[in-house]
């Protein structure tokens, strides 16, 4: 598991001239101070998500075109920014009480995409206000690499500013389409929607409080008491459409046996494991609870009891290699890293924690390949882009290390430091290459984000 530490949460999408006025906008714009806030990249949790918000996703009409992420932030919110991604803050997660009311919180947001209010939202110049520098030099380098003309739009998780909030206020209209189309979602795929209106019952009264204590998911989606009976009534119109879905109560409960296990004590988790619903994420929130302990010898055999009851799950043997990594058994990592992305070739995450243990294991051409296979399908991990950065200078390729640990900075919103290293990238790197490209495009997006400072 990596906690990224960002200042805004940056996406890739298909160009279109909104895009392009939505990017000239943020380049052009002064950013609001945020606090610092990290996404939890992890394969397991994420993989989890996807399960969970699959058929609500489907029923949309968005397919696998948008990723949930989670925010390491303890308060309870949720929302989007682009149309290829939702972030659920971790407090959020902790807090919903059964797979069905994270579900609604994932059609309310999937809602708000097929809606069409994102696009209306980007037209506001507050929105772009907001919006910090981190992923847009590094969306204007992918764009250059790809040969797309991309655009990115970040916006600065975490912030408490007057415009920060002016963002967050969906009209109630937009919100009240949303409950109805959200809960139109889950009785589609056969979800019980009742979860919906679970969800609104969390935040009664929210809205008696001063805004400065209450939860940003109540600034965000202002609740009423005709919200509240109009959800109960759409809600109404649908029982007894649902059908069981046994899975969801598995990966729901397994992501959040995975996040608490990594954010809560050792101590904690411990005592709390036993309350798992299945063997296998008990013995997987003790293995991560050991090694946060340094005791390696019974975070592997936690680990190898959970890989004993399901042989073929990825991600236990992604777990197995982080323990062995950091426990310096490199070339043991290494191999149950291998057996994680044979699993799972197509995960980014998997793949760059392979990269991780072959570097470790001074295997430096391997990888620096299987690193570059990630970077191509996740260019928004920082841990990665550092990896990749000391892959490319062991290999004596210089000028690309600095074009990594300049699209590292851009991604964490250090545009000055992202400058510096892409202009000794762009001085290293064939003029007119790919990657040349890809260092002037973080120093132009830097040089105009300090003219405006």
């Amino acid at each position: 598991m990596i906690f990224q530490r960002e200042m805004t949460a940056a996406s890739i999408h298909p160009f279109r001239p909104l895009a392009a006025i939505v990017l000239v906008t943020l380049l052009l714009c002064t950013a609001l101070p945020a606090r610092a806030a990290s996404l939890i990249r992890d394969p397991d949790i994420e993989y989890a998500l996807a399960r969970l918000a699959e058929p609500v996703l489907t029923a949309a009409g968005l397919g696998q075109n948008v990723r949930i992420l989670v925010v390491n932030d303890p308060s309870l919110n949720a929302f989007v920014i682009d149309g290829q991604h939702i972030y659920i803050h971790l407090g959020m997660l902790m807090k919903l009480g059964s797979p069905e009311m994270l579900q609604a919180v994932i059609a309310h947001e999937a809602a708000h995409i097929t809606n069409g209010h994102i696009t209306r939202r980007h037209l506001n110049l507050d929105y772009a206000r907001t919006a910090a520098g981190l992923g847009t030099a590094l969306a204007l380098a992918v764009a250059a690499a790809t040969g797309r003309g991309d655009a990115a739009a970040g916006l600065a998780l975490g912030s408490q500013s007057a415009a920060m909030r002016n963002f967050l206020a969906h009209t109630r209209a937009e919100e009240a389409a949303a409950d109805q189309s959200g809960v139109r979602y889950m009785a589609r795929s056969g979800i019980d929607p009742q979860g919906a209106v679970a969800v609104h019952e969390i935040f009664r009264g929210q809205e008696l409080l001063n805004t400065s204590r209450q939860d940003p998911y109540v600034r965000s989606h202002p609740l009423t008491r005709d919200r509240m009976r109009a959800m109960q009534n759409f809600v109404n119109n649908y029982k007894g459409k649902t059908t069981e879905r046994p899975e969801d109560a598995y990966w729901f409960a397994r992501a959040r046996g995975k996040a608490s296990a990594f954010t809560r004590s050792a101590k904690w988790t411990l005592g709390q494991a036993s309350n798992s619903p299945t063997e296998d994420i008990r013995a997987m929130r003790e293995a991560a609870a050991y090694l946060k302990l340094s005791d390696a010898g019974s975070a592997v055999a936690r680990i190898n009891r959970a890989i004993e009851l399901r042989p073929n799950d990825p991600f236990y043997y992604e777990l197995k290699g982080q323990i062995l990594l950091e426990s310096r058994r490199f070339n043991e990592a290494v191999t149950a890293y291998e057996r994680a992305v044979e699993l799972a070739p197509r995960n980014a995450l998997c793949m760059a924690g392979l990269g991780r243990a072959l570097l470790a294991a001074g295997r430096h051409k391997e990888a620096l390949d299987v690193l570059e296979k990630a970077r191509a399908r996740d260019f928004r991990n920082g841990r990665l882009l550092r990896d990749l950065g000391q892959a490319y200078a062991t290999n004596g390729q210089n000028g690309m290390a600095s074009l990594s640990t300049a699209e590292r900075y851009a991604l964490a919103g250090r545009l000055r430091d992202a400058e510096i290293h892409a202009r000794r990238a762009s001085g290293l790197l064939p003029r007119g290459s790919s990657a040349w490209r890809r260092a002037e495009d973080i120093m132009t997006a830097a040089e105009r984000a300090a003219k405006r400072n």
